[in-house]
């Protein structure tokens, strides 16, 4: 690596925190795929399985097993990709800085952990929405079984209406399904991904609470815990940053450079290492 980089790893307690927590999450995630599963094989023999024109219950409860399974082993997918750029940071770094015009970084706080949570729980959730669309399909495999011939006329015409309706609930959360996996490719991509700024006055930056913030014009804004880095790298990482700071003649928030000033000024005990 050139000598002119400053490179800034992750630190040995953030790096083992995240690698524990991410473990745990895939031995929890595989086992729970792996319980789907094992329900869903001892349901399929249980009942029949020739073609009707209603939905059983139990394929709604099949379908919903496999696709459980499914989401939580590309969970322990997504979670090791998000691994392996930690690695990365811890070996690598976190945060380069290329000469005197480029800045590598990467975003590897715990919280990416709760966002793939969250995107899967969103693509949970719409495909409960596309089943619950067709609960009237399942209630004509009732109706048609009513002991009264004016019941079965009477609640199976109902329950068509209903089923034409829930149809129209159940194909709009399909097309939400098929965006939510494309957009967790895409997001899996991106996690912990290296984006590159250029330092000019173009770029905008903000701290808040040891939390960095660089935006640059047409690019996705980065949001970095600069916690995640050791004591001496933060102190050396800001000196840097507020050299930066004084060099674009205030191009920042109003309040950053008060805030690095502050900060700075708190870990006045460590060696100054520019």
């Amino acid at each position: 690596m050139p000598t002119n980089n400053l490179v800034f790893c992750l630190s040995s307690a953030s790096f083992r925190r995240t690698r524990l927590l991410s473990w745990l999450l895939v031995l929890a995630s595989l086992s729970l795929a792996f319980a789907c599963i094992v329900l869903s094989v001892r349901l399929w023999p249980t009942y029949t399985h020739v073609f009707t024109p209603y939905l059983k219950w139990q394929d709604a409860l099949m379908a919903t097993l496999c696709y459980l399974s499914l989401i939580l082993i590309g969970a322990s997918v997504i979670i090791m990709r998000f691994y392996y750029a930690v690695r990365i940071g811890f070996y690598q770094g976190m945060i380069i800085q290329k000469g005197s015009s480029n800045l590598v970084v990467r975003d590897l706080s715990s919280k990416n952990l709760v966002s793939i949570y969250r995107a899967i729980g969103t693509i949970l959730s719409c495909f409960i929405a596309a089943l619950v669309g067709l609960v009237p399909v399942i209630l004509l495999g009732w109706t048609i079984h009513l002991p009264h011939p004016a019941l079965v006329v009477l609640c199976t015409s109902g329950a068509i209406l209903l089923s034409l309706a829930g149809l129209v609930v159940t194909l709009v959360a399909t097309a939400f399904i098929f965006i939510g996996w494309m957009g967790c490719i895409s997001f899996c991509r991106s996690l912990g991904a290296p984006q590159t700024y250029r330092l000019d006055r173009k770029t905008t930056m903000r701290l808040d609470d040891m939390v960095l913030s660089i935006s640059y014009p047409h690019q996705e804004e980065a949001v970095l815990d600069l916690h995640l880095l050791e004591p001496e790298d933060q102190y050396h990482l800001l000196s840097l940053l507020y050299t930066y700071y004084l060099r674009t003649d205030y191009s920042w928030y109003s309040d950053t450079g008060d805030e690095i000033e502050n900060v700075w000024g708190e870990a006045g005990h460590f060696t100054m290492l520019v």
